[in-house]
Order: structure tokens, then sequence, then C-alpha cells
């Protein structure tokens, strides 16, 4: 068996996207929380919790994308 390279680049382009999003996203969390009185508290807060599930999401796919090239269906 050997490595399907075109699947491992693919699921390393998807962690390398969610990277950024790890530190995003509690970024955006922490700055509404510091804003609690600001109008727009709820909706940056939502945003922020997207963010973060988007980029754990990212991860998930990306390692099972790894795997897949890996080993295999």
């Amino acid at each position: 068996m050997s490595t399907n390279k075109e699947l491992l680049v693919k699921g390393v382009k998807k962690l390398a996207f969610a990277l950024p999003l790890l530190f995003i996203g509690p970024s955006v969390i922490f700055s509404s929380f510091k804003n609690q009185n600001h109008p727009f508290y709820i909706p940056v807060l939502g945003l922020g919790i997207i963010i973060c599930g988007v980029s754990i999401f990212l991860i998930f796919k990306g390692i099972q994308t790894m795997m897949r090239s890996l080993f295999g269906n």
C-alpha cells in the first residue's frame, strides 16, 4: 500500500486553513466578552463561536482525510 499524496496534501491544506481560525475564534470571543455593553455583543459572540466550530470541523476533516490517504478506505 502506498500513500495517496494528493489526498494527503488536501488534508494538510485543511489543517493549514484551520490553524489561523484556532487563534481568531477565541480572540473574537474574548473581544466580545470585554464589550458586553455594546449592542453587537451577541452577534460578535455568535461569530466567535461559529469560527471555533468551523476550526474544529476542519481539524476533524483534515485528520480524517490524512488518515484516509495513509491507510486507504
